[in-house]
């Protein structure tokens, strides 16, 4: 069993989608931001960054880990599934894109929401910056997934970081259509079972977004 601490942002559904991907037998603890359970003590014991998602894996000696691409990479190597460790070219570019969306993309766009979401015409020059940055990201993984099903070969962890941040395009003011690779890809993601499952955890009343 893999206790499971979590609230409905696009780092907590990363790790959601691989724990359903996966079929993980885990237990889900609701942290509620808004309510800044995550500075509570018991928390800041498995994450002491005072960051959602964290996991504890009673399998493995109760073992507690936190950041997404450290526990992405944990139940990947735990499951054998979604990282394709045979193929080393596979691999090291799984790897590139995951530290590509840790590094770059999950950043901006958080920047983006704050600027552009939250407070919007506060700062000017920190919204244009950020806005033009995340189109251009937008704009490598278009050109990432010309010809391609999903940013490796096969669906993977590296899709999984990325889906729930460009599932708020509409908080960053971005029309899919502008990026249709991009597009495809995010639908075909939306489609399966387990993103369904995964968008709902903790239970919350964001709808799936939708390109128009």
């Amino acid at each position: 069993m893999i206790d499971f601490y979590t609230w409905f942002t696009p780092n907590g559904r990363k790790v959601s989608l691989m724990l359903e991907e996966t079929g993980l037998d885990y237990k889900t603890i609701a942290v509620n931001i808004g309510k800044d359970e995550q500075f509570e003590p018991d928390f800041l014991k498995i994450s002491p960054n005072n960051k959602i998602p964290a996991i504890v894996d009673h399998d493995n000696n109760s073992m507690p880990l936190f950041e997404t691409g450290a526990i992405l990479l944990y139940l990947a190597e735990k499951t054998g599934q979604f990282l394709n460790t045979t193929d080393r070219d596979s691999y090291w570019r799984t790897m590139e894109w995951l530290m590509w969306q840790m590094g770059g993309l999950g950043p901006i766009f958080g920047q983006v929401h704050h600027f552009t979401h939250y407070n919007p015409g506060v700062a000017p020059y920190a919204q244009e910056r950020y806005e033009k940055e995340a189109r251009r990201l937008y704009g490598v993984l278009d050109k990432r997934l010309d010809n391609r099903e999903f940013i490796i070969d096969t669906y993977s962890i590296a899709d999984m970081a990325v889906w729930p941040w460009a599932a708020r395009h509409n908080w960053q003011e971005i029309n899919l259509n502008d990026f249709p690779n991009v597009r495809r890809w995010y639908m075909s993601i939306l489609e399966r079972p387990a993103t369904n499952r995964a968008w709902n955890i903790p239970e919350n009343d964001q709808p799936l977004p939708i390109p128009d």
